[in-house]
């Protein structure tokens, strides 16, 4: 089986997996960083959303041997006490219900707000519909967005 080294979350990380696994499934189970969750497997809900030098990626797309060479970051990854701003403003806001959504919902935020820090309404809202919340917290979502964005600029 072949070998990978990976950087995530600013650590190289050794693993032997197949070529075609999905970056979703090292990072949970040869890596142990679960906050990245399954939701589809077929990159249409968001659930499973990291940064992938800097752009927010669906890693249920990304195979592990086109991973190698890029800067991964994870959910535990974005911040060391959780206190990144678009954390912090999910927090305030008490956006999660069944939370199953939220990382991916944050990492897909804190990409957008670093190219955009000062957004609009309908460009939070586009920013952020790929990602589904089946509890329907959107207007939550675009709320802590919001928020997070007032606490960047």
């Amino acid at each position: 089986m072949p070998t990978f080294n990976l950087k995530i979350n600013n650590k190289i990380h050794t693993v032997e997996a197949d070529m075609d696994t999905p970056l979703l499934w090292v990072l949970r189970d040869n890596i142990d960083l679960v906050g990245t969750k399954f939701g589809c497997g077929i990159g249409q809900c968001g659930a499973c959303t990291v940064h992938v030098d800097g752009n927010a990626m669906r890693s249920c797309l990304l195979q592990v041997s086109q991973a190698e060479g890029m800067e991964i970051t994870t959910i535990e990854g974005l911040s060391k006490n959780g206190d990144h701003p678009v954390q912090q403003a999910w927090k305030d806001i008490d956006v999660p219900q069944c939370g199953y959504c939220q990382s991916g919902q944050i990492m897909t935020a804190s990409a957008f707000l670093e190219r955009n820090s000062n957004p609009r309404k309908s460009e939070i809202r586009n920013a952020m519909h790929g990602n589904i919340c089946r509890c329907a917290s959107y207007n939550s979502i675009e709320k802590a967005v919001e928020t997070a964005a007032k606490k960047l600029s």
